[in-house]
């Protein structure tokens, strides 16, 4: 039997293999979200925007906090027109 749904599901083949690779590009992309070191380049290039004047302190701070949220997972619904 086992033979017969080899045969069976070879088609399928393809199918299986591009799953798993969105899979896996899932777990990195979930990896890199909650990586600290990266929270950190990312808190690390807003205090730098600041202090290039590039953005207000109200828009770091809403930028901190959505890093923070992004990295664990706890993120707030978005206001339509609101950014």
């Amino acid at each position: 039997m086992g033979l017969l749904s080899f045969i069976v599901t070879l088609p399928l083949a393809p199918v299986r293999g591009v799953i798993s690779l969105a899979e896996l590009k899932q777990r990195q992309v979930e990896e890199e979200l909650h990586n600290p070191a990266s929270a950190r380049r990312a808190l690390e290039e807003l205090e730098e925007a600041r202090e290039r004047g590039e953005i207000s302190a109200e828009e770091e701070e809403q930028a901190q906090q959505a890093i923070l949220d992004r990295m664990t997972g706890t993120a707030r619904p978005t206001t339509p027109g609101k950014e």
